[in-house]
């Protein structure tokens, strides 16, 4: 394993994480019961949150995270990416998570029909994605590194640790991979939109600040404006029929 993912497994372990985290599973819709598959799982984190109440197939395409993934809870893991999302049967999932994937894929359009394609009718997708502006705010604010604000005001590129270079995409682009596809976005959610700010560490380990932070997170997620420069956004799918 090398250093840069041990660097990322610890990272999960701290409290703004574990908030990303809670917010994100708080903004699913109630599965229970469901068959689930979760498109590059990664660690595992939202895999094993899932299988403590659903049968979860996970895939992730990285080896070395698989190894070291969390499962507390039992579901399926595989290891693979598009080829093998392309062998699992036409409808066959009741939900269908994608969390910060897209981002590195170069066949994302693709990856995203095959995504539709094993859902079944009334089933949910989960889509979140990096959005840049939240980025160049957490740039300029939190990381107070200017010269990279401004490289990306100019159509530069960011990079995420362990993953490498975003390739950002907008809710507008899913609106063009689904075409004629019968699935439609129903919400659009913020995530992270001022607990990353606060340069402050220690008091992010306060239960209390948390608890607040957590309530105001939630809060402006679905209010128009916060979405826009939040950190990531949350895009929840459902197929018709």
């Amino acid at each position: 394993m090398n250093d840069d993912l041990e660097t990322y497994i610890e990272n999960l372990k701290k409290p703004w994480n574990v908030l990303l985290y809670r917010l994100i599973w708080e903004q699913l819709p109630k599965i229970v019961d469901s068959r689930i598959l979760d498109f590059g799982s990664g660690l595992g984190m939202t895999a094993n949150h899932l299988a403590k109440n659903n049968n979860v197939v996970a895939i992730e395409r990285n080896s070395d995270m698989v190894e070291m993934r969390i499962c507390e809870n039992s579901y399926q893991q595989l290891i693979g990416d598009l080829k093998l999302l392309r062998k699992q049967e036409d409808k066959s999932f009741d939900a269908v998570i994608c969390h910060n994937v897209l981002e590195y894929a170069e066949e994302r359009r693709d990856i995203f029909r095959e995504l539709h394609r094993v859902l079944k009718p009334q089933g949910v997708m989960s889509v979140i994605k990096h959005n840049r502006i939240g980025k160049i705010i957490s740039k300029v604010v939190f990381e107070n590194e200017l010269d990279g604000t401004v490289a990306l005001l100019d159509g530069g590129t960011s990079y995420a640790a362990y993953f490498g270079a975003i390739n950002y995409y907008s809710a507008d682009d899913i609106r063009e991979w689904i075409g004629t596809l019968d699935i439609s976005i129903e919400k659009e959610l913020g995530i992270r939109t001022f607990f990353a700010l606060n340069p402050n560490n220690d008091i992010r380990y306060d239960p209390i600040w948390q608890e607040k932070m957590f309530e105001i997170e939630m809060k402006v997620s679905d209010i128009e404006e916060y979405k826009h420069i939040s950190f990531y956004n949350h895009i929840l799918l459902r197929r018709n029929g």
